[in-house]
């Protein structure tokens, strides 16, 4: 599928990578662009469209899949993260609950809502924002890290599902990117135009996963190792040396 002329809707685009997402898409020639985000009243962006959306709550996505319905292509940006004291911290339960509601959970309901009006021609197309941590062991990231490798193993059923109508699913992993959720951290972070150009390239050119920094293509080549990184980090820091 294309860019140009299509209608896209990104959640959780108020900032950061969603953000970014819906303002490639506008200078890639969508006809329309749907900003999915928690407050309307507060998001003004020149020729793109806010849509009240909160991701945990089905009400909200149903009537934003009602106002959105001649979406083509669809980006399941939104997600939240959150550091663990400890995998087996008091907490760690309560915790994942409230991050699986968002990014695995909230995943799978706007997908759901949204695939029924998706073009079936070859035309419609789905990206899942996912993550490197997906195959990178991280304790203090427990929870979050088990969302998201959640979440990749929904993305590989539904391209599977969808394939029969056309509609092609794209699986984003990727490092840390340079915004504001990841301010605090002092490691090496992607542009996140740079992401969302490679993740769009996806899409036009009929790929379904894109690995969006070294890092990341370093840790899926691993996998096929006798002793794979997720395993022992090590292994991805020697081949690094």
């Amino acid at each position: 599928m294309k860019i140009k002329d299509s209608v896209v809707f990104v959640t959780g685009a108020s900032r950061g990578l969603g953000l970014a997402f819906a303002r490639e898409a506008l200078a890639r020639g969508a006809a329309k662009v749907y900003a999915g985000v928690r407050n309307p009243e507060g998001f003004i962006e020149p020729g793109i469209v806010p849509v009240k959306l909160d991701v945990t709550d089905p009400a909200s996505v149903i009537a934003a899949a009602r106002i959105a319905c001649d979406v083509t292509l669809l980006v399941n940006n939104a997600g939240i993260a959150e550091i663990t004291e400890s995998p087996f911290s008091e907490d760690a339960e309560d915790q994942a609950r409230r991050i699986f509601e968002t990014n695995f959970y909230g995943l799978m309901r706007v997908t759901g809502a949204f695939q029924a009006s998706l073009p079936d021609n070859g035309s419609g197309g789905i990206i899942n924002v996912l993550s490197d941590v997906t195959w990178r062991s991280v304790p203090i990231l427990a929870p979050y890290s088990a969302s998201k490798a959640a979440a990749w193993s929904y993305t590989n059923n539904i391209r599977l599902s969808l394939k029969e109508r056309s509609i092609q699913v794209v699986g984003l992993h990727v490092g840390f990117v340079d915004t504001d959720l990841t301010k605090d951290f002092d490691v090496p972070k992607a542009s996140p135009i740079e992401v969302v150009r490679q993740a769009y390239d996806a899409i036009e050119t009929g790929e379904s996963e894109v690995l969006a920094d070294a890092g990341t293509r370093a840790l899926k080549q691993s996998l096929s190792s006798k002793v794979p990184g997720y395993i022992d980090p090590e292994v991805l820091e020697s081949r690094d040396a």
